[in-house]
């Protein structure tokens, strides 16, 4: 957890600036979660009206004032435009805490990279950073793409873990920790 001596706030990879996301990002926040193509594997989470893009806002920005940390908004150097989300946040799996990996990108970004090298840089700061929680990605099967997604991020498939998620069975995906044993990619 952040002791409040050190922020986590920007990651930055190659290609790429993830930074904790502002009140400025609620526009942002809204087009890619209202975009049914986006939420097509999560349906729960389309939004249908701004005031839940700005609620969704508020619960982000709750998490990352409580832990230090949660989802980042993901910009191409040099653009100014977000093209996605991505980060973790702490949950609970089979009764144990856990970080759960998170990504949802534009339908125009897709295709190109940004999710797998953002999910890595993000998988490699929980490592460093948060090394005590185990980090786990819920994917439902038909998501070929989040699946690709969390292996290129360096996380394997843990069919042992496989659950009932919020709008259906999830496959579970875990980071190389010794905490648990996986089976297969």
């Amino acid at each position: 957890m952040n002791d409040g001596s050190t922020t986590f706030e920007e990651l930055q990879t190659a290609r790429l600036s993830l930074r904790r996301p502002v009140e400025a990002d609620i526009d942002a926040i809204f087009v890619v979660h209202s975009d049914p193509e986006t939420c097509a594997h999560n349906p729960s989470d389309a939004l249908a009206r701004f005031e839940e893009a700005e609620a969704l806002y508020r619960r982000w920005d709750d998490q990352w004032r409580r832990h230090g940390y949660g989802y980042w908004i993901v910009r191409r150097h040099g653009c100014d435009q977000q093209i996605g989300f991505c980060g973790v946040k702490p949950m609970e799996l089979h009764g144990e805490r856990v970080l759960n990996l998170f990504y949802r990108f534009a339908a125009s970004a897709w295709g190109q990279g940004f999710a797998g090298e953002a999910a890595g840089a993000v998988t490699g700061w929980a490592s460093r950073q948060l090394p005590d929680l185990p980090l786990i990605a819920r994917i439902r099967p038909a998501n070929i793409a989040s699946q690709r997604v969390a292996l290129r991020a360096g996380l394997s498939r843990a069919r042992q873990l496989d659950t009932e998620g919020y709008d259906g069975f999830d496959w579970i995906y875990v980071a190389q920790r010794e905490h648990w044993a996986t089976e297969g990619r």
